[in-house]
């Protein structure tokens, strides 16, 4: 069990990810700026990405602990370094894991001024919150915590492999509003949750009464792991059919949803202006190889006397923990269900607020880039919002940031964002338009790359278009 946590503990430091890309919302330059804001203004006649290249985008991130705060160089021993965190950490903190890779992306401009943009993405969303009771339980033992009752309902978590098909359109209405939408076909490929569980493990003094000291009860479990795609691939020979089997799921072959963007983009004066997106306003029918597992009920276990004690180095939990897995399995024995289920879509939303200023793009009092709205300026600052729906809550960030057109064919986008990883994450994007190639890159917690480990949070995107601009 304890190398158990351990494993747990590392495998959340090294492949969380969250979803924020404040670098990149906003920055016109970018066609796939269109996916953070359906609503955002395009400055370009047409686009097309180069397949596989347009978009890749990772972010990692832990909200409580970094790898440096477990196998940093330290005076501390590693196991007291664990206990620490442990405590440190609550039962909110979370490990995150999100990963895009762009298929196709492209867009057009209509003679009635509609731009138009499609495409197809593939994603990786997890989410794991930490179950600090059952850490402490399985750290500590249960010697020092008689009467305590242990949370099971600590546990939740998700994961989805997902394909997304999706189409748009944007227009600016009047000189001051654009807005837009976009259309999404959801393609599962795999997913599972165990959320809304319920339960306590508790350790009482039996009573004179009672053939053992102690009794260990476990009330009012209620646990549940539903999951879709993933019991055909048990009856798979090796890896090599369990990919192919995945990926046909892409094209339609596993289970479908539906779902939304909206956007809009405001300019309040020439030199304000407003925008904000609400994103995968959906939901996805998990009806196809759909498993669940559910263990519910209440028992009382006095069987085994001893109490589980802390371990020292190297001492195993196995002739504690098993007997008591054992009979509890007995006890309370886990159902399998087939039953189909429905799935919300985490719900983002995007807020921005900026002040243009600086020369005038065109070189004179005009409107040229912007076709009649307010006047397009080399400078911006701006402040910016996100939050993502997640089963125990949103999850929300803030960004201040400086933008700034530093010649035709360059701009550069730098961001400071308070989040729930980290008070000073520093970002910084750059874009280049070199003829009809679109390049850009942004990164994340740039501060922390002289020792990466240290970081609770680090992001990189980027990608290559063609782009036609408007004559």
């Amino acid at each position: 069990m304890r190398s158990m946590l351990f494993g747990l503990m590392v495998f959340g430091l090294t492949v969380s990810f969250a979803q924020n890309k404040q670098v990149l919302y906003g920055l016109e330059e970018v066609p796939q700026s269109l996916l953070l804001n359906p609503g955002v203004k395009v400055p370009q006649k047409m686009h097309f990405g180069i397949p596989f290249l347009s978009q890749f985008h990772v972010n990692g991130g832990a909200s409580g602990v970094s790898v440096f705060d477990i196998f940093g160089n330290s005076s501390v021993d590693i196991n007291t370094r664990i206990r620490n965190k442990i405590f440190e950490m609550k039962n909110t903190d979370f490990f995150t894991a999100t990963q895009q890779l762009e298929l196709i992306n492209f867009g057009w401009r209509t003679r009635n001024d509609i731009y138009f943009s499609g495409g197809v993405y593939q994603e990786f969303d997890f989410i794991s919150y930490f179950p600090r009771d059952l850490a402490i339980l399985a750290w500590e033992g249960n010697r020092d915590y008689l009467d305590y009752e242990f949370d099971l309902g600590e546990v939740s978590t998700t994961g989805d492999l997902t394909v997304v098909y999706h189409f748009g359109a944007n227009k600016q209405l009047t000189e001051k509003l654009t807005m837009g939408v976009r259309a999404k076909l959801y393609s599962s490929m795999f997913s599972y949750r165990s959320t809304n569980n319920s339960g306590t493990f508790v350790t009482r003094f039996a009573g004179p009464d009672s053939p053992n000291i102690y009794e260990h009860t476990v009330q009012n479990a209620d646990m549940t792991v539903e999951t879709s795609g993933y019991a055909s691939l048990r009856e798979l020979d090796g890896p090599s059919e369990v990919i192919g089997e995945v990926l046909g799921r892409a094209f339609f072959g596993g289970n479908i949803g539906v779902g939304v963007d909206l956007g809009a983009t405001y300019e309040i004066t020439d030199k304000l202006t407003s925008s904000a997106s609400v994103l995968d306003v959906g939901t996805i029918f998990h009806s196809n190889d759909v498993e669940s597992y559910r263990a519910s009920g209440t028992y009382t276990l006095d069987g085994i006397e001893l109490l589980f004690p802390p371990l020292s180095d190297g001492e195993s939990t196995l002739p504690y923990y098993d007997d008591l897995e054992d009979e509890i399995e007995r006890e309370i024995p886990i159902d399998t269900l087939n039953n189909a289920y429905t799935q919300l879509r985490p719900v983002k939303v995007n807020a921005g607020l900026s002040y243009n200023f600086g020369r005038v793009l065109g070189g004179g009092e005009c409107d040229c880039r912007n076709m009649g709205g307010g006047l397009d300026r080399n400078q911006a600052v701006g402040l910016q919002f996100y939050s993502i729906f997640r089963p125990k809550g949103p999850q929300m960030a803030g960004t201040v940031y400086y933008y700034r057109r530093i010649w035709e064919f360059l701009s550069a986008k730098a961001t400071y964002t308070v989040d729930p990883y980290s008070a000073s994450n520093v970002g910084l994007g750059l874009v280049t338009d070199m003829g009809k190639v679109n390049f850009y890159i942004a990164a994340d917690n740039i501060l922390r790359y002289g020792n990466i480990a240290k970081a609770k949070s680090v992001s990189l995107q980027f990608g290559f278009n063609i782009k036609i601009d408007n004559e």
